[in-house]
């Protein structure tokens, strides 16, 4: 009876070990909005035109150690979309561009993170996932760099995609002399 009750108490001791180091893997990061931002960089008559967008979240569970493990999404709220002027703002998102009435939200999922091959530990990663802009769903990947800057993780990040791809720019906007099909979504997310 004796040796049964240590090996539960052993057991539970174990399992309640396993749980804090889970716990401590699993633990997801809180992003820093005010701190944050998702843009897109393209070319309009061969002018880089920066943008951005004012609304998003992102779930990150990250873990250097582990970054098999690590799990991002990000939710981009496409009427937030800003080019700086109201009229422009009011145009994208009509339904030859974003469509933004029917969707309303693009989103990326990692479905792989993995350290670089060649760069110092824990700075450098290479993500998939899937990416959907105006329900179109693809495969993408990019290069990430994680840094810490006291107690937050930096992330940063540049995906370049083709807006036609997600019929960006539908009838008259699919020439793409006046808007270029390059575009550059680059991210900056803060977490604690």
């Amino acid at each position: 009876m004796t040796s049964t009750l240590s090996l539960l108490r052993t057991t539970a001791l174990g399992l309640i070990a396993l749980g804090a180091t889970c716990s401590a893997i699993a633990t997801p990061l809180k992003p820093d909005l005010a701190k944050s931002n998702v843009t897109i960089v393209f070319k309009q008559m061969n002018v880089p035109v920066e943008a951005k967008f004012k609304q998003f979240t992102a779930q990150i569970d990250f873990d250097s150690a582990q970054p098999q493990a690590s799990k991002a999404s990000v939710d981009i709220a496409i009427p937030s979309f800003d080019l700086g002027d109201p009229e422009y703002n009011k145009e994208v998102l009509k339904k030859e561009w974003f469509n933004a009435q029917q969707f309303a939200k693009a989103s990326f999922v990692a479905s792989s993170i993995k350290a670089s091959a060649g760069a110092p530990a824990g700075s450098k990663y290479d993500v998939s996932g899937k990416l959907t802009i105006k329900g179109k769903t693809t495969d993408v990947s990019f290069p990430l760099s994680v840094k810490k800057e006291g107690g937050a993780q930096v992330f940063d990040g540049s995906l370049p995609i083709k807006r036609l791809t997600y019929n960006i720019g539908e009838g008259e906007w699919k020439d793409t002399s006046m808007v270029a099909d390059e575009i550059v979504i680059k991210f900056h997310l803060v977490a604690n």
